[in-house]
């Protein structure tokens, strides 16, 4: 019996803190890539909370919501059951039972999901989703959006806030689409951040004790690299 008991102290010693890491920063900044590498290469749980709002978008258009009128969009809020998947070798969501992981990506839940987002009761919902799957995660999780260090999670044990230039983050996006105009794709990148800074719900900001990291000439494992040590560093301080 004592030797059981050393053994599973032991353990604890060893066993890495848990840590819950928020990553914020606007689109193309490579917060997606970076915070799956660095939750997988640290045996974290991932919440994409992005998708979230693209799947409470993509259903608003599904079911015939009006999407640009806001006093319907919040009387349908509720109503939807959005399931995040948080391994970050394999990220799921779930709409209804409906995987959600596909069609949340269009361009036409793209360039709607703003206008969703701002409308306070979606992020009420959302937000209190957010918090419930981060307390659940035993071993530590990497939680990344626009609000996280700042609304959602604003006691986080590590804040992080990527920034990159505007034509840094065009480039990227655009290699992910193949077709796609620079020009257009940098000038709806600014759209869609003067939109998400500009709300008056949860906008996207930098918080007060949040790490800046500038990615805009640094390779995406260089990211990876400087957010693990940070992580790292966080856990051995704990």
């Amino acid at each position: 019996m004592s030797t059981t008991v050393e053994t599973a102290s032991a353990a604890a010693r060893t066993a890495p803190a848990a840590v819950i890491v928020a990553i914020d920063g606007p689109s193309g900044t490579g917060k997606s890539s970076t915070s799956k590498a660095v939750a997988a290469q640290l045996g974290l749980s991932y919440l994409d909370t992005g998708a979230q709002y693209r799947a409470i978008t993509w259903w608003m258009l599904n079911n015939g919501i009006d999407v640009r009128d806001a006093m319907e969009v919040a009387t349908a809020a509720a109503k939807p059951v959005i399931v995040s998947g948080t391994d970050p070798a394999a990220p799921t969501i779930t709409v209804d039972g409906e995987d959600a992981s596909g069609p949340i990506r269009t361009q036409e839940v793209t360039s709607r999901v703003s206008a969703v987002s701002a409308v306070p009761e979606v992020r009420a919902r959302i937000t209190e989703l957010q918090r419930s799957i981060a307390a659940a995660a035993e071993g530590g999780i990497v939680v990344e959006g626009r609000d996280i260090g700042t609304t959602v999670l604003p006691d986080a044990d590590l804040k992080i806030f990527l920034t990159a230039s505007p034509e840094a983050r065009a480039a990227r996006r655009s290699g992910e689409v193949k077709g796609s105009d620079l020009t257009a794709t940098k000038e709806a990148l600014i759209k869609r951040d003067a939109a998400d800074s500009g709300r008056k719900t949860s906008p996207l900001a930098k918080a007060d004790d949040a790490v800046e990291v500038d990615t805009t000439e640094l390779t995406l494992p260089q990211v990876i690299e400087c957010v693990v040590t940070l992580v790292e560093e966080k856990r051995a301080a704990k």
